[in-house]
């Protein structure tokens, strides 16, 4: 069972990196196409639309008022990280943007869990240090951006904000999950609808988005789900660091569809996040 649990935490953590790299590289390609808040709020209430019979069908238990706080402010954190994402990778450089705000967004509840839970076994601290290294060095290299800001600023509010959002996520009950990402869902869609009105912005996104606003709803929320199942199999410090690797797939994603120059440095940063995924996969078997 201890074994299980130990790959489980792996696998899991990576499918979440996979699914919000992903979900990051379409939302910034939204963002480029149609207005930042828009795709913010479609987007989330995609997931919404997908969580609510979700958490009907599990049958999972009532949420306690803890959890409907931690869910909460998970919303408001994910919400003000989603947005600071977003600009940053429609205004500024992918390449910059999406592995600062990776590294952040690991630091934040590696750093609580290691204050928490104590410190995992040597091989384990070896392969997190490779994972942060690794999108520390991607984050340093030059993406060939041209004229393009760096997006810096968008990087830094997008990492500490999701790094409270994962953190709040972790401390939710187990046996709960569909039910706490629909109060976060449902908190994030409130939250830019009162953004959208606040400011009187454009929110229409154009009819030729519509598949790409889904297809973010539906990865952001499997990812979600995979980043609970992580957290709850294994130590927070494992899966917070394996799902933080998500910058490394939208820069790959951005340098095969949008030509963003792949750098040496870029290089060695992907495979140093394959290798700290192999130290961590062997430190907990």
């Amino acid at each position: 069972m201890g074994d299980l649990a130990s790959l489980a935490v792996v696998v899991l953590g990576v499918a979440a990196s996979v699914g919000w790299g992903i979900a990051d590289f379409g939302g910034g390609l939204a963002s480029r196409r149609g207005p930042l808040l828009g795709v913010l709020f479609f987007t989330q209430l995609v997931a919404l639309v997908i969580a609510l019979p979700l958490a009907g069908l599990a049958g999972e238990p009532a949420l306690s008022t803890r959890d409907i706080w931690l869910a909460g402010l998970g919303g408001i954190a994910g919400s003000l990280g989603l947005a600071a994402l977003y600009r940053g990778l429609s205004v500024g450089r992918m390449g910059v943007v999406a592995p600062l705000a990776g590294v952040l967004t690991a630091l934040v509840p590696v750093g609580a869990a290691i204050v928490l839970e104590g410190p995992p076994s040597p091989l384990v601290v070896a392969g997190i240090v490779l994972a942060l290294g690794s999108v520390v060095v991607v984050t340093r290299s030059d993406d060939g951006g041209g004229d393009r800001p760096s997006g810096l600023m968008w990087g830094l509010i997008a990492g500490f904000a999701f790094g409270f959002f994962v953190l709040a996520l972790s401390q939710l009950s187990d046996g709960v999950v569909f039910t706490p990402l629909a109060v976060v869902r449902g908190t994030e869609a409130l939250v830019i609808a009162i953004a959208i009105v606040a400011s009187r912005g454009a929110w229409r996104v154009p009819r030729a988005s519509w598949w790409l606003i889904v297809l973010i709803g539906a990865l952001d929320m499997a990812a979600n789900v995979a980043f609970l199942g992580a957290s709850h199999s294994g130590p927070l410090a494992i899966a917070a660091s394996l799902s933080s690797l998500y910058p490394v797939v939208t820069v790959v994603l951005a340098a095969i569809v949008l030509r963003e120059q792949v750098t040496a440095a870029r290089a060695i940063g992907v495979a140093l996040a394959g290798l700290a995924i192999a130290l961590i996969a062997s430190g907990r078997a």
